[in-house]
């Protein structure tokens, strides 16, 4: 199984529909919009998760396509990092 990345989505998608435009290309195991926690409103990427063979033929079908009027931005997602490893707010002491 291998994870897409989809971005730029448009903010009324559904993951139903995410999940049907990526069919087209094979299996699909999952599909998910992401949520903003406190607006519970979409932030305009997802993820789509399918069969190895699928990925490659999905990306390249749907890299570029119109949704409305916003062009998707689509690629093999990368391994989330865990942000305590160094990244995002760092605390100084002071002396």
């Amino acid at each position: 199984m291998k994870s897409i990345f989809v971005g730029n989505l448009p903010w009324s998608a559904t993951d139903d529909e995410l999940r049907s435009k990526f069919s087209e290309f094979g299996n699909v195991i999952s599909a998910r919009i992401m949520m903003d926690k406190m607006t519970n409103k979409s932030r305009g990427f997802g993820f789509v998760d399918m069969d190895d063979n699928d990925m490659a033929k999905a990306v390249a079908g749907m890299s570029g396509y119109k949704w409305g009027d916003r062009e998707l931005t689509v690629n093999e997602a990368k391994p989330r990092t865990d942000s305590r490893d160094g990244g995002g707010r760092r605390d100084f002491k002071r002396f």
